[in-house]
């Protein structure tokens, strides 16, 4: 048992705490604010506060863990053991760093909380975020500082162990139009058709013609291609099914079809499928919950995963709505258009909500790579040599890669072929 002495115990404080030691080092922690139980303590131990007490294992504190709400913070970035990092430290503290404030700041996702200019889509712009502007955007910091953090622990307490993680990758398909063309029923069919005319596009009505003819030959149906690629490999795989009414952002197959119906209950007989939320559903709670029923009626199990339409997260308020729903488990955390890992870690970790100092019951799982922030790339070499370096740092922390793929770009054309791509990328970075 590793005991920690400090001032003040707080939420914040417990959060990170639990979540460094116990879930990513499987190390168990207690806290204490009597320096006569942190003295008595024959285990392990560190103070964290402002002043050592002896000359035990040191961290000094940042104000971040001890205060409530958002305040402007003013952040300098300095380097590590070759790491970026923040919230210098003085010489008397064993790093030179707040691991914990620095881990809190990421992973609360503080800085979305601050005033910013939200992009079209009502997003967090990437742009904007202090991992991209200080260039660390596609390194999973709080993960390489907890694992060089725990080799300067071990030098003081040579007796800790720490509970080894297995690299994990997860391959996510996304599914918010399983069709372009099919399915669509005869008024959608002919409002398509006559739009493609009045714009001259020639090739989109040809397909047309053709899908009308012969329904499998529509590009976005390239299900049975990716569950005989999944049988390949052992790599997880999860489906996300976007279940919703029609709207404006929102243009999936009827819910009513029976084709459409019975293509989720098949691919549900052979791998996970969870709710892709519609752009309605994440304005409105109710909406939400009415999706995830109506698809966990569909598949007869329950629905405990979710995906934000264009993985539109508004801290917190994406995730008190999930929790009313009764998610569990959100895969929505990442940059449509960028790569890398928006909260700075490859690790699923539980969301505080910072406005009522709580952690929430639902864990995040952030996505690295999501496949419209490959489009710019011209061969699968160039796609290689830019991913590689994130699989091999998450790897080399034992974290885990989860990769966003819709059906959609896999059956579009493009100077890559997607679907060729998709494999190659399974095989490459599953193991």
């Amino acid at each position: 048992m590793l005991l920690i002495y400090t001032h003040k115990i707080t939420n914040r404080l417990t959060y990170t705490m639990r979540h460094l030691f116990v879930q990513m080092m499987g190390v168990e922690v207690s806290f204490t604010t009597k320096v006569e139980d942190f003295i008595k303590h024959q285990g392990p131990k560190i103070t964290y506060t402002k002043q050592a007490l002896q000359n035990e294992f040191f961290i000094r504190s940042n104000d971040l863990l001890f205060e409530q709400g958002i305040n402007d913070i003013q952040i300098k970035v300095q380097d590590w053991e070759g790491i970026p990092c923040f919230f210098k430290t003085d010489d008397r503290s064993n790093i030179p760093f707040d691991i914990f404030s620095a881990s809190f700041y990421l992973l609360s996702r503080y800085e979305e909380y601050l005033p910013h200019v939200k992009d079209q889509l009502g997003r967090f712009p990437p742009e904007t975020s202090l991992a991209f502007t200080s260039g660390f955007l596609e390194m999973p910091v709080v993960d390489l500082w907890v694992r060089e953090f725990f080799k300067v622990l071990r030098e003081r307490f040579p007796d800790i162990k720490i509970k080894e993680r297995k690299y994990r990758f997860t391959s996510i398909i996304n599914v918010t139009i399983s069709h372009c063309y099919a399915l669509r029923g005869l008024g959608r069919s002919l409002a398509g058709f006559f739009y493609d005319f009045s714009r001259f596009k020639l090739s989109r009505i040809w397909n047309r013609v053709v899908v009308w003819f012969n329904p499998k030959k529509d590009p976005f149906d390239n299900f049975s291609s990716l569950m005989e690629i999944h049988k390949k490999f052992k790599a997880r795989t999860m489906f996300f099914f976007q279940f919703a009414d029609y709207s404006t952002h929102d243009k999936n197959i009827s819910i009513h079809r029976n084709r459409f119906r019975y293509l989720i209950k098949s691919v549900a007989d052979y791998s996970i499928v969870s709710l892709s939320a519609s752009m309605a559903a994440g304005e409105s709670v109710e909406t939400l919950k009415v999706e995830k029923k109506r698809l966990s009626d569909l598949i007869n199990r329950p629905v405990k995963y979710s995906r934000m339409r264009y993985n539109k997260v508004f801290v917190p308020y994406t995730y008190r709505d999930l929790v009313e729903a009764e998610f569990t488990d959100d895969y929505s955390l990442g940059y449509t258009h960028y790569l890398g890992f928006r909260a700075s870690t490859s690790v699923p970790f539980s969301f505080y909500d910072i406005n009522l100092e709580v952690q929430q019951p639902i864990k995040i799982h952030p996505f690295a790579i999501c496949d419209y922030a490959l489009r710019n790339f011209k061969t699968k070499d160039e796609v290689y040599s830019k991913l590689d370096g994130m699989y091999k740092s998450t790897k080399f922390v034992k974290g885990n890669l989860v990769m966003v793929f819709s059906n959609e770009l896999l059956g579009g054309k493009h100077r890559i072929d997607w679907l060729d791509l998709y494999q190659s990328l399974l095989k490459r970075y599953y193991v």
